[in-house]
């Protein structure tokens, strides 16, 4: 085993002072020190190389292999693996070449200026993401804790918020924590969003939000939203359709789902806000439902949906190789097949499908359904028929009205 030569310390608002002594020893031992404007600031009396964060970021693995077997620290913000440049680190470098060397996290500050205890909150980033992906966590009484881009993040949310109903919300923009120009300003959601961006805001922040409001539409992670939740055509996946679907493809943190026919993007969507970090990635061959899928995605917090317009099973072919730490896309651990479905298909399908992978097919038309009822017999699985009946006004009285049956198939591999 190669002996560790690489540290990755967290540095907070305290500089040098701050580091535990095995950090401040691998700080000023160091023969080649990386990381931003800032980390280097914070620990100023150290004779060691300096480099820069790279442009673009995802060549920093490949600037700390090139200095293989030199002393290196990496300084990072707070907890260097926690929502920080660490974890793409470490999926990168082996473990034992590696020594990691925490420091409080903008999270744990955060939580003792709230007064708030750190495992009821939900902590989230919109640090070099979209700030619509906090939007799955906006819920009646939720205690959110969220790490920005910069000034401009709180305005950004707090529109998101006001958007959906909770402009009551108190939102706390938090900066510079634990340092000597440690700020705080507190104010609604309603008055953020008014700011574009806030005046005199640091541009190392963390909002502290308690939901508050009456939304319209409650819109809950858990799978099964209204229809009325996505902009369709009507050719969809309906809500209890569309629960028993995610249950049997079974959302998980990273997991890889091919939607194909992915219309509103309606499954796709819902795997998303499952499960965290989970990824999708959409294949319809027509333009404008893909446009409504991108709409859907961006309004319901999952800016991050993969949309590729193309013809099943030739675009599944057509997928990049992975680049980096990045999940491999061409081998997902889930399949749905909502439209276009054929033998061709659900082959290909298959045999992407990593070991222990899903696959779930729906049909609502009689051919489709005798193939389903053929792949179930050839392949095995489960096959099951679901016929919804809604209530609805039949003259002055109410009656049930009932949606086209569906049946689906679903196996594990």
């Amino acid at each position: 085993m190669t002996d560790p030569w690489l540290h990755i310390a967290g540095i907070g608002e305290d500089g040098m002072a701050g580091l535990t002594p095995a950090a401040r020893r691998a700080v000023e031992a160091a023969e080649l020190i990386i990381g931003g404007e800032r980390h280097h600031r914070l620990a100023p009396d150290v004779t060691a190389e300096r480099i820069a964060w790279p442009s673009p970021f995802d060549a920093l693995i490949d600037l700390i292999r090139a200095h293989r077997g030199r002393r290196v620290v990496v300084l990072a913000t707070g907890d260097p693996l926690w929502f920080s440049v660490g974890a793409r680190i470490a999926g990168a470098i082996p473990a034992g070449e590696i020594v990691f060397h925490p420091q409080l996290s903008a999270f744990q500050w955060a939580a003792c200026r709230m007064g708030w205890s750190l495992a009821d909150v939900e902590t989230l980033t919109a640090h070099g993401r979209p700030s619509e992906q906090v939007i799955p966590a906006f819920w009646p009484g939720a205690r959110l804790l969220i790490l920005t881009s910069g000034p401009e993040t709180a305005g950004e949310i707090a529109r998101h918020l006001t958007a959906r109903g909770y402009g009551e919300s108190a939102i706390s923009v938090l900066g510079n924590l634990g340092g000597t120009e440690e700020t705080r300003h507190d104010g609604t959601a309603r008055d953020w969003a008014a700011m574009d961006p806030a005046p005199n805001l640091p541009a190392l922040n963390t909002l502290a939000i308690e939901c508050r409001g009456t939304p319209a539409m409650l819109l809950p992670r858990l799978p099964g939203l209204p229809d009325d939740a996505f902009t369709h055509d009507g050719k969809m996946t309906k809500q209890e359709v569309r629960a028993v679907t995610l249950s049997r493809l079974m959302p998980s943190r990273g997991a890889v789902l091919w939607d194909i026919g992915t219309g509103c993007g309606s499954v796709a969507i819902e795997w998303m806000r499952a499960a965290p970090d989970a990824v999708a990635m959409g294949f319809d061959p027509h333009a404008d439902r893909l446009a409504m899928a991108r709409a859907n995605a961006e309004a319901l917090g999952v800016p991050r949906l993969a949309l590729i317009e193309g013809r099943a099973p030739e675009v599944l072919a057509t997928l990049p190789a992975p680049v980096g730490t990045k999940p491999d896309l061409r081998r997902p651990d889930a399949v749905f097949i909502g439209g276009g479905l054929t033998r061709d298909t659900v082959a290909a399908a298959w045999s992407a499908l990593r070991p222990s992978g899903r696959l779930v097919a729906n049909a609502v038309t009689l051919e489709s359904e005798a193939l389903l009822i053929a792949l179930h017999a050839e392949m095995g699985g489960d096959l099951t028929r679901l016929a919804i009946s809604r209530a609805a006004p039949v003259g002055g009285l109410t009656g049930w009205r009932p949606l086209m049956p569906v049946t689906q198939w679903s196996l594990v591999k």
